[in-house]
């Protein structure tokens, strides 16, 4: 690839997101991103380098909500187009909440909340969500559009 390439001049964002569900609602990140409100999202973040998307998401998850998980699941990659003309390549992750730790989780996450389908529904609704991923991911969740793990080789 050239170095013009959206690739060398880093418009292409690798990410990670996580659904996590218990009963009926979802684990849910508030965030601060310098608005005049917060934005919600599902556990999620950037690849690091020398990093793949299992253990990404893992560290995600633990970092914004200080929740260790099982993995279930891969939703697939979601490629996302900003109106500022980023790309993001978005894995999606299913996981179950195993433990609850006592770790400090990331500075720009104000709060993390369990909510039900209708109150992320809501939060879409008065434009809240972190991206239009949110409602897709968890709707491929729960209608059980998923692939086993073992189709990521790390």
């Amino acid at each position: 690839m050239t170095k013009g390439n959206s690739i060398h001049n880093g418009t292409i964002r690798n990410t990670v997101a996580c659904v996590i569900q218990q009963n009926e609602r979802f684990l849910m990140v508030e965030e601060d991103r310098g608005d005049t409100q917060t934005v919600f999202n599902q556990p999620a973040g950037h690849i690091e380098p020398g990093e793949g998307p299992l253990a990404a998401v893992l560290r995600e998850v633990q970092e914004e909500t200080a929740w260790q998980v099982t993995l279930t699941g891969y939703l697939g990659l979601y490629v996302f187009h900003t109106p500022e003309g980023l790309t993001f390549h978005s894995h999606g992750f299913i996981a179950t909440p195993d433990v609850l730790l006592t770790s400090p989780i990331d500075s720009d996450i104000t709060a993390t909340h369990w909510l039900t389908l209708d109150e992320i529904s809501s939060l879409d609704a008065a434009g809240r969500l972190r991206s239009s991923l949110v409602l897709k991911r968890i709707s491929d969740a729960i209608s059980d559009r998923s692939y086993p793990l073992t189709v990521i080789q790390e």
